[in-house]
């Protein structure tokens, strides 16, 4: 639901002249591999595990939790329902985006043990872009999880007497928390930096417990490179940096298996990354087993 130049430039706009050829959406595959899981946890200075400190996740963004959430509600509130509104006006890369997705998403259902295509959540489904362009095609259920009711009524407009469409839940993803053994996917993409570093980590803890077997969550989301975490107090959002997001993840229960760099994005824009998250207790459990 959320674009960000890299720059802080407010107003800054591509020039309708920019073109991207569609069919050179093949990703740039920075992969993990499928059996085992990335870790992400290291030492810090003193040769301590970081993550025996707490502090280290909940203090990094430094917010209001309240009126981030608040701020960020009323922000929405005020964007038009469109796809150019979803993409802060970046409506032209929409296609591109689509396509890599659809990559990363087939390359998924290629690995062993893959999840299956009954039921997925999009979260953060704004006006149902993602849901409409490519996920109820590759599902039997969507479920969109949007807290503007603004953008749930128009995709209503969109899906009115689809049968692929499950629920539509206004909710902020601080709350959501769907029952044990729901999903096979639950897809998260350009909603994340929305969320505070410990509702984050709460967040994904809770997605694991609603996961199928052999199911997983997909992360598509902006990076920073300064190696900050980058406010954006307009719509009252983060940019965390890559290594920020891999401990939030490991921090939850989580491990990457797949972690893949969009391509075909114009200049200027975040770096964005796709990841395939799975528990660690159902990989290594997977890892563990032997053929008697």
């Amino acid at each position: 639901m959320w674009i960000l130049p890299q720059e802080s430039t407010k107003g800054y706009r591509l020039t309708r002249d920019y073109k991207y050829n569609i069919s050179e959406v093949a990703m740039d595959f920075t992969e993990i591999t499928d059996n085992h899981c990335h870790s992400v946890e290291t030492l810090d200075e003193n040769g301590k595990n970081e993550f025996c400190d707490p502090a280290k996740i909940s203090n990094e963004m430094g917010t209001d939790s309240e009126s981030f959430y608040t701020d960020a509600a009323s922000y929405w509130e005020n964007i038009p329902p469109t796809v150019n509104g979803m993409l802060g006006g970046y409506a032209h890369i929409s296609a591109a985006d689509i396509s890599g997705s659809d990559a990363f998403l087939r390359s998924i259902f290629q690995t062993a043990n893959p999840p299956g295509h009954g039921r997925v959540a999009d979260c953060g489904a704004g006006i149902g872009r993602i849901s409409r362009h490519l996920l109820q095609k590759h599902f039997g259920k969507v479920d969109l999880v949007e807290q503007c009711q603004t953008f749930l009524e128009k995709a209503k407009d969109h899906f009115k007497g689809s049968p692929k469409i499950g629920e539509y839940i206004c909710q902020g993803l601080q709350d959501f928390s769907p029952p044990a053994n729901t999903y096979d996917i639950i897809w998260c993409q350009w909603v994340l930096g929305h969320l505070t570093d410990t509702d984050l980590t709460d967040f994904f803890t809770r997605m694991a417990g609603a996961l199928k077997v052999n199911g997983v969550i997909v992360v598509k989301e902006n990076v920073s490179s300064s190696g900050e975490v980058e406010k954006d107090d307009e719509d009252s959002s983060v940019t965390r940096p890559l290594p920020l997001l891999k401990r939030i993840i490991s921090r939850a229960g989580l491990c990457i298996t797949k972690d893949v760099k969009q391509k075909n994005f114009p200049k200027g824009l975040y770096e964005v990354r796709m990841m395939c998250l799975k528990p660690k207790v159902q990989q290594q459990s997977k890892n563990n087993t032997i053929d008697i």
